[in-house]
């Protein structure tokens, strides 16, 4: 069956919702079997510690570069017309909302995405801080934080088009791209074999790189063939997380997208992968002070994400994988956000609980 057969069997709607949905899935069983965050690569990049968990990142994001590239230069897709490279960008979000969700990640211990995969495998902390994280990035978009989001994306602009095309910029094409995309492949391989990958995470981590690139090229094609206007698009969980909120707050009878499709998909995908390899487990909050530190991070996520145009993989991987100029920036924030916020939060109680440990036995003694 071809896919004009398919959009008149089913419906454009349909369709599009049932390719995000799928997308999903394969996306989330990928991400639970690799264990697949950002802030685990950024926190073992910063602390020198280990490179299993860079591994996996670098794979991913040498991946969704690579296969999406080839698809360009093979004529099979077009991302002209993608949000990231033909509107209007904001230079000063991309940095600052960057930031902002390096500094909640490293709060919440775990990206956005992590999060969906987390609540769906049991952790109720994973729940709660996805949950706030919705809210608080539909109150970006358009509620009470969207005059702050706009006054802060205001402050540096940039034209859509070429100006956010960084290959076009530096003049290295299709082929510049994929010469790229092989050198982190590389450092990727490098990383894997010295941390010993298990064959789930080589695998994980690809799937997860691929499933960005198909869901370019599954969007763009179904878009060629609708009817209906059908945005070129990738993945995403900011904008989509809040999409689905508002789907089960909204009366029935909503529209549905490729992006209502993908956030079901991330989860029955999580919780199926969790289940074949024995993981599903409850988790709770420790205490009241980790709480806290759990809705900071997500409200930190939440703002940042919408600010930023995307979050970890919305921007570090989708963006990144068409060379948008917005979404590098965003990505080198969240890098610098994460690793500063590591420093002085993370790394700072683990050295003030080491001296601790040194100093009371000898505080006890006679």
């Amino acid at each position: 069956m071809d896919l004009n057969s398919l959009l008149e069997q089913l419906g454009e709607k349909t369709t599009i919702t049932l390719a995000g949905l799928l997308i999903g899935v394969l996306f989330g069983a990928f991400a639970q079997r690799s264990r697949f965050c950002l802030r685990s690569a950024v926190v073992e990049f910063w602390n020198r510690d280990g490179s299993g968990k860079l591994a996996v990142w670098l794979l991913t994001f040498s991946a969704a570069i690579i296969a999406t590239q080839l698809f360009i230069v093979a004529g099979w897709l077009d991302v002209g017309n993608a949000r990231q490279l033909a509107a209007r960008g904001s230079l000063s979000g991309a940095l600052i909302g960057g930031l902002l969700f390096g500094i909640g990640m490293i709060l919440a211990r775990g990206c956005s995405s992590r999060m969906l995969v987390l609540a769906a495998t049991g952790n109720l902390r994973a729940l709660l801080t996805g949950l706030i994280f919705a809210v608080t990035a539909q109150a970006s978009l358009a509620g009470s934080l969207s005059p702050l989001r706009n006054w802060m994306a205001g402050g540096w602009t940039i034209d859509g088009g070429g100006a956010r095309d960084l290959l076009g910029t530096l003049h290295v094409g299709q082929i510049g791209g994929l010469l790229f995309g092989l050198l982190w492949l590389a450092a990727a391989i490098h990383f894997a074999r010295r941390s010993r990958l298990l064959r789930r995470e080589w695998l994980g981590g690809l799937g997860v790189g691929l499933m960005v690139a198909i869901a370019w090229l599954a969007t763009y094609r179904i878009g060629t063939v609708s009817f209906d206007i059908v945005p070129v698009q990738s993945l995403s969980f900011t904008g989509p997380s809040a999409d689905v909120l508002m789907l089960v707050l909204s009366p029935p009878g909503q529209p549905w997208d490729f992006d209502i499709g993908l956030v079901p998909g991330v989860v029955v995908g999580s919780f199926v992968a969790a289940w074949w390899g024995r993981e599903l487990k409850l988790e709770g909050f420790n205490d009241g002070l980790s709480m806290r530190r759990y809705i900071a991070g997500a409200l930190c996520m939440g703002f940042g994400g919408m600010l930023a145009g995307g979050c970890a993989v919305g921007a570090g991987v989708s963006g990144a994988a068409i060379f948008a100029l917005t979404a590098w920036l965003a990505l080198i924030g969240m890098w610098g956000g994460a690793g500063l916020a590591n420093a002085l939060v993370d790394r700072k109680a683990i050295a003030e609980e080491a001296a601790d440990t040194r100093i009371s036995p000898r505080a006890t003694q006679p």
